[in-house]
């Protein structure tokens, strides 16, 4: 009998390509060809995916200590060099224009020669540049122009990590796996946060601020090696101009017109949802800190600052295996990537709202953490359809996302400021918070699709399996 194979939900979606290879019964299509097209296109094994979830966590951990090593150490490192406010701004505020600018090319490229080369160049890269941050600032004669330099190019390499990731997931992790191991890693970044916080100021008060940037960037090395040494069994990272123009089935799709995708409603619903996601995330992040000693003056700071972090980790746990465990009960991918968003970006805007009129700092701090917490379904939600619309571009699409989701969040912090001063009151941010989650979810819901956009269904083809 004849079965019809169709490409579905429960089907491997980077098996579909814009030219399918042809049958190797046919007289076009040779055998060794089309194993070789089918070996460029492998999935991980589980084990060998676990296996990557757990270092691309660490990975992503230690991203996120080195990231938040300077505004640490920004202190003491502004009293020995004599910063003002403006200047400590200037250093820190530098990495955040260096991280926009590499979103799309790190992306462009992992599609092409595989994120996990540049994740591993990235990671040598910055960790390398964090441990040596001690040693440009002693020896600059000038250290708020060498830390506002090393900051940037900090931004630069860093601004690779999550396009790469996105790749690397589109190409090798099956569409039911994807949640869990996006959501996993990106709690990455909420451990990394709750480390840095806690081990990173002990050390700095008991051996320096020095003592941080070390640590961190020899530790971010070391991964990067072991990750070379096991994983890629010493493959040389390299990337050369022949691999960029040559990068297998990946790079046929780099023809296309990207007008085209860019007229793909469900390819702007992505785009524009995350643009609100991160807007929110960043405003939130920026200034939850100084609603609460705002709010409650005589309030512990380590509270507010650690317990909603601590939520956030299972929460984004759970979000990944939710959203997985439905697809694979045969629920529709899309529908299960929107109901994520709406615990997202729906639910947390009825708790961001209750913070207007709490007046106990226990609820506004159960408040915040929910709201924190339930953020992280994101990872299951807008941040994984986008390697379900466009596998074989994900990382460059990522990279166009995140871009837009870096700059907004940078315009919609600061309007958040001018909002506080001009009106003297929280409530005016927590509703502008609210319509933009509100727009951006609307939008998910209205036109977010799980079909893949990025090739010509007509040129699908469906091929018969006789048993």
């Amino acid at each position: 009998m004849a079965i019809i194979q169709k490409h579905g939900k429960n089907s491997c979606p980077d098996l579909v390509c814009s030219k399918d290879p042809p049958p190797a019964d046919q007289p076009g299509g040779p055998s060794g060809a089309q194993r070789k097209w089918v070996e460029h296109n492998a999935n991980w094994s589980r084990p060998l995916a676990r296996i990557w979830t757990v270092v691309l966590l660490f990975g992503t951990c230690l991203l996120y200590c080195a990231r938040v090593a300077m505004p640490i150490c920004s202190v003491s490192m502004a009293q020995q060099f004599n910063w003002s406010k403006r200047e400590s701004g200037m250093v820190l505020g530098s990495f955040f224009w260096g991280y926009c600018f590499t979103q799309v090319l790190g992306g462009y490229v992992s599609d092409r020669v595989g994120g996990e080369k540049v994740l591993l160049l990235s990671a040598a890269a910055w960790g390398a540049m964090t441990a040596f941050t001690p040693v440009l600032a002693r020896f600059c004669s000038q250290p708020i122009f060498s830390m506002t330099l090393a900051r940037f190019l900090m931004g630069l390499l860093q601004g690779v990590h999550y396009p790469s990731l996105a790749s690397l997931c589109s190409q090798k992790v099956v569409e039911s796996e994807r949640g869990f191991l996006m959501s996993t890693v990106g709690s990455g970044s909420y451990l990394g946060t709750l480390i840095i916080g806690g081990a990173g100021s002990l050390m700095l008060d008991v051996y320096g601020w020095e003592s941080v940037f070390y640590l961190t960037g020899l530790l971010s090395v070391l991964w990067a090696y072991c990750m070379w040494k096991y994983l890629l069994k010493g493959e040389g990272p390299i990337i050369t101009l022949e691999s960029l123009g040559s990068g297998g089935s990946q790079s046929k799709l780099s023809k296309r017109h990207w007008l085209r995708l860019f007229k793909q409603p469900a390819v702007c619903a992505v785009i524009v949802t995350h643009l609100c996601t991160a807007s929110t995330f960043f405003t939130l992040l920026s200034w939850l800190p100084t609603f609460f000693k705002d709010t409650f003056p005589d309030a512990k700071g380590w509270v507010f600052n650690v317990i909603p972090w601590l939520v956030a980790i299972p929460s984004s746990l759970l979000s990944g295996c939710l959203s997985d465990h439905l697809i694979c009960q045969g629920f529709d991918t899309a529908s299960v990537r929107k109901l994520m968003q709406f615990f997202s970006m729906g639910v947390t805007s009825v708790f961001t709202l209750l913070l207007c009129g709490t007046s106990t700092f226990p609820w506004a701090v159960a408040f915040v953490s929910v709201t924190m917490g339930l953020t992280t379904f994101s990872h299951s939600g807008v941040s994984v359809n986008v390697q379900d619309l466009a596998p074989s571009c994900a990382g460059a699409l990522f990279g166009v996302m995140n871009t837009c989701g870096a700059f907004s969040g940078v315009l919609m912090v600061y309007f958040s400021g001018y909002l506080i001063e001009s009106t003297g009151s929280w409530a005016s941010v927590f509703a502008l918070i609210t319509v933009v989650n509100l727009l951006g979810l609307c939008t998910f819901l209205a036109f977010a699709e799980a079909r893949r956009v990025d090739i010509d269904s007509a040129k699908v083809r469906y091929h018969n399996i006789h048993i």
